[in-house]
């Protein structure tokens, strides 16, 4: 058989995308690698199909490639693969490098004893220094792409191996530094940083020196120039590679260990110079990540003066590009005021204020410009490392266009609010002359703004959250003033008489905040609650946020409200809410009025639930000692009985009521064929290895040739009981064997509802045979040669031989066919009729047996039949 076409191919791979876990568990998965390779060298696919497949493998290696053998015997084909190319153009050179990478690396199948790494990493080296090139591996119009491919190969292994490219140091420089058009600067530069950074790291932690690993040639050329030793030292875990100022200051590096020679810190000023002075070449992006490298790499590092970077803030400190101007605040990160003067902090300072408040900045890079802001790294900081403040140098003249407005987006209105909330931090409640408005005042006037939009009736959800949040992060910001926080909660208790219905919104602000905004605003709620009246049209809101807000405290007040309250509690909502609130006081200690309270409400509340609750919270309250009372309150450490209908909500009880997937403990089988009834039934056998309570099989189709089942149904099963025959009836369209997905629900003795696959059933050719009716006696013959010329010329004919067994043929038809018997001649002649649903027939005539076997002429009004005829035909001698 043939490699598969280019539209089987596109079917495979649409499958597997669509599923890839699924279709590796299906019969297709374990021979989608094998294929895959092996199809790779075949002539019958055109390179844009090969292409698919290689992008395959870069996409899903975990998943074709699971393990380190099965890695390394796909690098090895792959590379394979590359080698016999033939020399003219080809699209599949860099995909098969990058492939060949990614199974080694995925498969974990990359060190020293690899055989596709020791052929993998020379070849890299080689494409990448450009000695490989023209040898077999394709045109010279081709050089360059592949250089590049090679360097980023080279790359992403050192970022897998730290320290793995270490004795490549002086080469890479070298050819870094050679003249004319030698390979593409971006990778190459990209490369040594990164392979120059790890190297820094493993030997500062190591204690060792640079070695003169730095030096072209040093390495020694007759050696392998592949540092596994320190791949290996740099297993422990590195900084990411992602430009952040953030995770560069608070990591240790730990390079003040490192202390080259003379000799050593020389070329490495040389290089690091030789790595700034191409950096104009790189793209923004690689410029970015190269200044990022670097300037990790020697913070910190005796001897390395930051001022190798100052001919290049020259240049960056006007760019327009956010990715460098992220790279340039990342080096005011790594080395402050040792590169970066005030003159520089401050023109910093005044372009990222400009910048944001600039109208034809999209959001985006608006967002990002205040960010910056709060986030700026100042030379010299006041306050406790990771405490946020304002930079000193931000001023209210500065950034008095950055005060947010009512009229921003909510994000820019969020980032804008966190600026002013920490230039109120630092105004000491104190107006300058001159200059107009406080930060504060500014501040309490749009918190009162975002308020009266929540509060007006109909109004969207996101002004009300956008109001919360608001509030919630000057509550973090602010927590010390308490001016501000009395503001503040006067504010949102204004709120809440207004508009009830927030009351969600609320609760949630409740449990986010800290005490300084918590404790008075739960107190200032609780008394505008009690002070409404227990018939209020919220009712609802009400009951729900004193279940947040009640405790010791006004309990008469409480109390009343409660008693008010339950006069209108009609329905069972409002019920379990007043218990809510009950259940909430009993916790926090209340005893007093408490009592006749649930007694009360034991007789007077019409659902029957709510009485059981009241009963049950009076019994607690009349028994238990506050301490014991509060435990059995609490939440509950193990899942709760599903019987019981008075216990707290939690995560196991959530658990509970959800369909689990689990094992099966069912056993499914296909037991002895039913010949009779109008169509063909599938008789099942069902053991269980433990009890199961509403068992319900589900069964599936695939394609079109049956009609879709229905389900089984069984009360309960039980291993020590056996359980009687399931019969599920078949309805195919065609008259054709078929496979049968199952599925099980169930309810587990410990009542959880589980659901689990079984393994397919089989639905063979002759579990769909069905009898004729039988003909009045004496008329069998005529009746079958009537069947017999009808299936003509509709249908067709033929002729085989069917073995026999050393039983003989009657022993062979009393076991399979007999109760498709028309006429019988024991022991050498029986003529068998079949009827096919929906409306086929099989008629068969086995005369003149032999020792051996026994010739059959079969005919069939359905020309499908015929293969699937012969097949159980010749199957029958193995079968006996």
């Amino acid at each position: 058989m043939g490699p598969p076409s280019r539209e089987a191919w596109a079917q495979r791979l649409s499958a597997f995308r669509a599923s890839p876990s699924a279709f590796m568990a299906g019969p297709e998965g374990e021979d989608l690698g094998r294929d895959l390779l092996s199809d790779l060298r075949s002539e019958k696919l055109n390179e844009q199909t090969k292409v698919s497949l290689l992008a395959l493998s870069l996409e899903y290696p975990a998943q074709l490639w699971p393990d380190a053998p099965a890695a390394e015997a796909a690098a090895s084909s792959l590379l394979d693969t590359l080698v016999l190319l033939p020399p003219r153009p080809s699209a599949l050179r860099k995909p098969l490098l990058l492939a060949a990478t990614t199974a080694l690396v995925a498969g974990g199948a990359l060190g020293p004893t690899s055989g596709a790494s020791l052929r993998l990493l020379p070849l890299l080296l080689g494409l990448a220094s450009g000695r490989d090139l023209g040898r077999g591996f394709g045109p010279a119009s081709e050089q360059r792409p592949l250089q590049a491919t090679a360097c980023e190969c080279l790359r992403e292994l050192e970022s897998c191996q730290p320290g793995l490219l270490g004795g490549c140091l002086g080469l890479l420089r070298g050819l870094l530094g050679q003249e004319g058009a030698v390979g593409p600067v971006q990778p190459l530069s990209l490369l040594l940083a990164l392979a120059l950074r790890n190297t820094l790291v493993i030997q500062a932690r190591a204690g060792a020196g640079l070695q003169g690993l730095l030096v072209a040639g040093s390495s020694g050329t007759g050696g392998s120039p592949w540092t596994w030793t320190l791949a290996e030292e740099g297993a422990a875990h590195l900084q990411p590679q992602a430009p952040s100022w953030l995770a560069a200051e608070e990591g240790e590096c730990g390079l003040a260990a490192l202390e080259p020679n003379p000799e050593e810190a020389r070329e490495l000023r040389a290089a690091v110079a030789q790595l700034l002075d191409t950096s104009y070449l790189l793209a923004p992006v690689a410029q970015a990540q190269l200044l990022w490298l670097l300037g990790w790499a020697l913070r910190g590092l005796r001897g390395q003066l930051p001022v190798l970077f100052k001919t290049q803030l020259v240049r960056l400190l006007g760019t327009a590009q956010l990715t460098l101007l992220h790279a340039v605040l990342a080096l005011k990160a790594a080395f402050g005021e040792a590169l970066f003067t005030a003159q520089d902090e401050d023109l910093l300072l005044r372009r990222l204020t400009a910048a944001a408040q600039h109208p034809a900045v999209p959001p985006p890079a608006h967002l990002f410009y205040l960010h910056c802001l709060l986030h700026f790294p100042e030379n010299c900081p006041l306050g406790p490392t990771g405490e946020e403040a304002a930079p000193l140098l931000l001023g209210p003249q500065l950034c008095r266009g950055l005060l947010p407005s009512l009229l921003h987006d909510p994000m820019a209105l969020l980032a804008r609010l966190h600026l002013l909330c920490l230039l109120c931090a630092e105004d000491e409640e104190k107006e300058e002359k001159g200059q107009g408005q406080s930060p504060q005042l500014y501040l309490e006037d749009l918190l009162a703004g975002l308020r009266q939009r929540a509060a007006l009736d109909g109004a969207p959800r996101a002004l009300a959250t956008l109001c919360f949040q608001a509030s919630y992060l000057v509550a973090h910001c602010l927590a010390g003033q308490p001016t501000v926080m009395t503001a503040l909660t006067h504010g949102l208790v204004q709120l809440y008489r207004d508009r009830p219905v927030l009351a969600p919104h609320f609760v949630d602000l409740l449990d986010q905040v800290g005490p300084e905004l918590g404790e008075p605003l739960r107190v200032a709620l609780q008394q505008e609650v009690v002070a409404r009246p227990g018939k209020d049209e919220a009712l609802r809101w009400h009951l729900q946020m004193l279940a947040k807000v009640a405790d010791g405290d006004a309990q008469s007040g409480t109390l009343s409200f409660l008693q008010a309250a339950a006069a209108h509690c009609k329905d069972w909502g409002l019920q379990q809410a007043l218990l809510q609130v009950c259940r909430a006081l009993l916790r926090a200690g209340v005893r007093g009025g408490l009592a006749d309270l649930l007694q009360a409400l034991a007789w007077q509340l019409e659902d029957p639930d709510g009485r059981d609750h009241a009963r049950l919270y009076y019994v607690l309250l009349a028994h238990l000692a506050t301490p014991k009372l509060q435990v059995a309150l609490g939440p509950s450490l193990v899942a709760p009985a599903l019987a019981s209908s008075l216990v707290a909500e939690n995560q196991g009880f959530v658990a509970a009521l959800m369909v689990q997937e689990a094992p099966a403990p069912i056993q499914l089988s296909v037991g002895p064929r039913r010949a009779e009834g109008p169509i063909p039934v599938l008789q099942l056998q069902v053991e269980v290895l433990e009890p199961v309570y509403s068992l319900e099989l589900r069964f599936r189709v695939e394609g079109q040739l049956y009609a879709p089942l229905g389900a089984v149904h069984v009360p309960c099963l039980c291993p020590a009981r056996p359980a009687r025959p399931l019969l599920l009836p078949l309805q195919p369209r065609r008259p054709a064997p078929t496979r049968l997905d199952v599925r099980a629900l169930y309810t587990t003795l410990t009542g959880l509802t589980c659901h689990a696959h079984l393994p397919p059933l089989p639905v063979t050719f002759a579990d769909l045979f069905l009898p004729f009716p039988q003909p009045p006696e004496g008329t069998e013959l005529g009746f079958f040669e009537e069947l017999w010329d009808s299936c003509l010329p509709k249908g067709t004919e033929s002729r085989l031989w069917c073995p026999l067994g050393p039983e003989g043929l009657e022993a062979l038809v009393s076991r399979h066919l007999e109760p498709f018997v028309m006429v019988a001649q024991p022991p050498s002649s029986y003529h068998i009729a079949i009827r096919l649903p929906p409306d086929s027939r099989l008629l068969l005539r086995l005369e003149a047996a032999q020792a051996d076997g026994v010739p059959v002429a079969l005919r069939t009004d359905d020309w499908a039949v015929l293969p699937l005829a012969g097949d159980y035909l010749r199957g029958l001698s193995a079968a006996a």
